[in-house]
């Protein structure tokens, strides 16, 4: 990495609360012990390289309008080698440990699969030696199997079996390169796995040749013996009218009607759930109840515009509602807090890069150490208890303990009188939570 991307950007430091420094972190200490773990080891923050290092910010009414001089804009090995220069750079000034990517993101999509397949290998060799030098790891990797007209119609679950084929394969390398990088996991996202219109939409075919593919990628990571975790990651719709992994119940559904629920984890996007009508507390509480909360995206959406906007996180509400649900299953197994998020159109300069990340990273932290001390008060804990007390003794535990029969629930009412359940106490538990904001 000789040439300097960022120049007059220093790696960007802890001042406090206080700093006026816009360049500074205020509430982000990496080192920082939070319970048993420093900050570092709870967030795991991860730059996502496509939004970082690649998107244009151009939107449906308009081209791009961002400055990236690390990207001269070719196809080449050589341009790309020269946006991870830059993406390592910029990882190593704002204090990331990880990355994540899709191969097209990184090397370019050629004329055949054989020449992008050359590509990503000759630019994945260059992304390893950049880890070695910095430390940084690969938390996920992916294919894109969005963009390139031929997955108009879906990939895995096109229906035209050449398509899938050619998905496969994109898969295969696209495995084999993270395992090479040493990947903590790798992640299926069906941009397109989904339908336009059921009038000519064969679903039991798409959804089997679905858990099909994702059988043969469980074969095949066997094979190469890699270790890194499986992910899904759930959206419900936009580009597709509906997209098969639309939430996280529909996921951990096809998941156990294929028998593949112990292979994959989810990952969990804000924005997504947002899409699916859903808070993405309620999308973490559903993974984490069934032990399959992974790794999440860290982002959020403008709930006035009906698209996928993938805005920086800083609502602090937000982080701590997701950092309570991360803790409380007790912190990340595997993955991270990847910024699947990008820049506003107007924000366009190389800088605005480190403005957006640093308000998402400050955000988490807070949401971190407020959700920790909600946590280690106990007061929402012995609410939520207190609540659920007649489930602890009594008829009650019968019915926890699976000893419970419809003749005996109907002795036992026919002796009750008139019953009403006690206040939730909602509003209360809102103010609790609210003493806790800074």
């Amino acid at each position: 990495m000789s040439q300097e991307y960022f120049p007059g950007i220093k790696t960007i430091p802890f001042e406090g609360p206080k700093t006026k420094n816009r360049l500074a972190f205020r509430h982000y200490n990496a080192d920082e012990v939070v319970g048993k773990k420093k900050m570092k080891d709870h967030l795991r923050f991860s730059m996502a390289y496509w939004h970082a290092m690649k998107n244009t910010s151009s939107d449906p009414f308009g081209g791009g309008t961002r400055l990236r001089p690390w990207d001269d804009g070719s196809d080449t090995v050589d341009n790309a080698k020269c946006v991870a220069d830059a993406g390592f750079e910029f990882m190593q000034k704002m204090g990331l440990d990880y990355y994540c990517f899709h191969d097209r993101d990184v090397a370019p999509e050629l004329g055949d699969l054989q020449a992008s397949s050359d590509a990503l290998d000759a630019v994945a060799a260059h992304l390893k030696k950049l880890q070695r030098q910095t430390g940084i790891k690969l938390l996920w990797g992916t294919a894109c199997l969005f963009a390139h007209p031929r997955y108009m119609q879906g990939a895995a679950t096109s229906p035209n079996a050449d398509v899938y084929a050619i998905a496969a394969a994109q898969v295969k390398k696209a495995m084999d390169v993270t395992h090479m990088l040493g990947g903590m996991g790798y992640t299926f996202w069906g941009g397109r796995e989904g339908y336009a219109t059921l009038l000519n939409t064969d679903m039991k075919r798409e959804v089997s040749n679905l858990a099909h593919f994702l059988h043969m990628a469980v074969d095949y990571k066997k094979k190469i013996g890699f270790k890194g975790q499986f992910y899904i990651e759930p959206k419900p719709r936009e580009p597709s009218t509906h997209q098969y992994d639309s939430d996280s119940a529909a996921c951990l559904n096809f998941l156990r009607e294929h028998n593949l629920l112990e292979h994959f984890k989810l990952n969990i996007e804000t924005n997504h759930a947002t899409l699916a009508l859903h808070r993405v507390e309620h999308e973490l509480a559903v993974a984490a109840a069934a032990g399959a909360l992974g790794s999440i995206d860290a982002n959020t959406g403008d709930e006035l515009i009906g698209w996928d906007t993938d805005q920086f996180p800083t609502n602090v509400y937000m982080t701590t509602q997701m950092m309570l649900q991360l803790l409380k299953m007790g912190g990340f197994k595997t993955g991270g807090l990847n910024f699947d998020a990008k820049v506003r159109r107007e924000s366009y300069e190389p800088i605005d890069l480190f403005h957006a990340h640093i308000g998402g990273m400050d955000a988490f932290a807070r949401g971190l150490k407020i959700a920790h001390q909600i946590i280690a008060d106990g007061d929402l804990d012995r609410l939520v208890k207190t609540r659920y007390a007649s489930f602890e003794s009594g008829i009650g535990k019968t019915i926890t303990t699976g000893k419970a029969s419809f003749d005996s629930l109907e002795k036992h009412a026919l002796k009750l009188g008139n019953v009403l359940p006690a206040s939730g106490r909602q509003e209360m538990i809102e103010n609790l939570i609210n003493d806790y904001m800074d």
